[in-house]
Parts: structure tokens; sequence; C-alpha cells
């Protein structure tokens, strides 16, 4: 016997089989249920009689992007947005799988481009089209991105974090600094700030600054490897080998075969090298691996 539930579904199309409207009702009910795979069907079932039905294809397209069919979820947003040109959603959102799941900057930056042409304040749109040009290497296209959207929401964190990133990638360190200042002051715990603003200080030659932000940085994840072997590449150019080996021993510890094999590779360290603890160390790491 049908259960009350499956009844109240199926009851419109009982009455009209041919029903468009039965059919996305349907859909609607079953997605809500997280029964995906047949609200996908009952949205396929009314797009055949009225194909060009804008919210049919682009709930389609985000059944199938949870389902991970992600080229057809474009495709079916796609579809939505030859119904509707003008309408945001559907661009936006195939934007987001070009950028994310499909790796297709060029094409997610054509749709938030659309997008924007209906939202032309619309943040999102702005940092995700300043994500999709940093990845492409288009650095200083992505800040004036990123700038935009800080003149919609100037307290928002991720948009001065990823400026910075992208000043300090064209070779702008002291704006990259100043940008992960910003983000700073909005999340002053936060690892990647910390842990960015002291990469630009060290290539600045600013290193006690440096130290400093890798050890903030630590505060926050502690057993962050690169952020232990930076602050010893530091303390080794300002001639601090105590400090030096100590960060080289935590950065070895957490990973040894990619630090063992940087400091047998980086010149900086050929007096360390050479240093009486530091070659105690490395060979009890030796007698661990032979035991």
């Amino acid at each position: 016997m049908r259960n009350i539930h499956s009844y109240s579904i199926y009851r419109p199309l009982e009455c009209r089989p041919d029903s468009y409207q039965g059919w996305y009702q349907q859909g609607h009910i079953l997605q809500q249920q997280q029964l995906y795979t047949d609200a996908l069907l009952s949205y396929e079932k009314a797009l055949e009689y009225y194909p060009n039905d804008y919210w049919s294809w682009y709930k389609r397209g985000a059944i199938l992007e949870i389902l991970g069919c992600y080229q057809e979820a474009a495709d079916s947003y796609g579809r939505a947005s030859q119904t509707q040109p003008n309408n945001y959603w559907a661009w936006y959102d195939r934007g987001c799988i070009y950028l994310e799941e499909l790796e297709k900057y060029t094409l997610a930056i054509a749709c938030f481009d659309k997008a924007l042409e209906a939202h032309p304040r619309d943040y999102w749109c702005q940092y995700r089209k300043g994500e999709a040009n940093h990845l492409l290497g288009e650095y200083e296209i992505a800040i004036a991105c990123f700038d935009l959207a800080l003149q919609v929401r100037s307290c928002d964190y991720w948009a001065w974090y990823r400026r910075g990133d992208s000043l300090r990638l064209c070779g702008k360190l002291e704006e990259a600094i100043a940008s992960y200042d910003r983000s700073l002051e909005i999340k002053p715990q936060d690892y990647w700030s910390w842990y960015q603003r002291g990469v630009s200080l060290q290539q600045l030659g600013r290193l006690s600054q440096a130290i400093d932000s890798y050890d903030r940085a630590l505060i926050a994840e502690p057993e962050d490897e690169p952020a232990w072997y930076n602050r010893a590449c530091s303390y080794t150019l300002l001639g601090n080998i105590e400090e030096a080996i100590t960060s080289l021993e935590r950065a070895i510890n957490l990973y040894p075969e990619k630090y063992l094999s940087l400091v047998q590779s980086n010149s900086i360290f050929s007096e360390l090298r050479q240093n009486r603890k530091f070659k105690y160390f490395i060979s009890q790491l030796d007698l661990k691996d032979r035991t």
C-alpha cells in the first residue's frame, strides 16, 4: 500500500499525466526529500512538455551538481541562461562549477561577467572572478576584481587575503603585507595571513619581522612544518644557528623526507650542516630509520 507521502506526490500526475506542472512540483518535493535521482527524472519529464522553462533547467543543474555530474550541471545551467539571459543565478552557479570543479577558469570568468551584467555590485561574482584570474596567473586583473569586491564589503577577510596573495605573486610585497594586515584586523589569529606575511617580509630581507610573523602563525598551527622551515631559514640568514637548528628539527620531525632533502640542497645551511648539535640530531634520525 502506498504511503501518504507517495500518494501526495503522485496524485497530480494521476489526474493529469501530461502536466508540466505536475512533474515540476513532483521534482521540487523529491528534491526537498533529497531523492535526487528521482527529482532529476521529474524535472526532465517537465522539460519534455515545456522545453524552455528556466526553473526546470536550473533545478536540473543544481541536482546534477549535487550528484557530482559537473559538466552536465554546467550545461543545464547554460540552457537555463539561454531561456533567461539576464537571470543572475544560472550564470553565477555555472561560473562556480567551472571555477571550483572543472578548473575551466576562462569559462568561469565569462560566466561571472554575464552575472555581473545583471548585478554589477555583486560581491561574490567579483570575488570569484578575482579567484579565477588569480589561478590563471592574471594577478593584476585579480587585484582589480578584489578591489571592486572590497568596495561592496570593505571588511571581508577573504578578499583582503586573496588580494594579498595576488600582490605577493606579482612582486608587490609591501602592498601585499598591507593587505595581509587588513585581513588580520578581521581574523587576528589567522594562520595563512601570518604565514604569507612572513613569506613577504622574508623576501624583502626583513628577517626579524618575518620571524615574528612565523611565530604568530605557529601559535595558530603549531605543527605546520613550512612555517618552522622558513623560520629556520630566516634565523640562519641572521646568523642565529641555535634557533635555526631548533626550528629545523621541528620541521624535520614533522616531515622528514622533504626537509632532510631541503637541508642538504639549500646552500644557506652549509655552515649549519657542520654544526655538532645538528649532526647529532641527524645521526639519531638515521639510527631510528635503521631500527
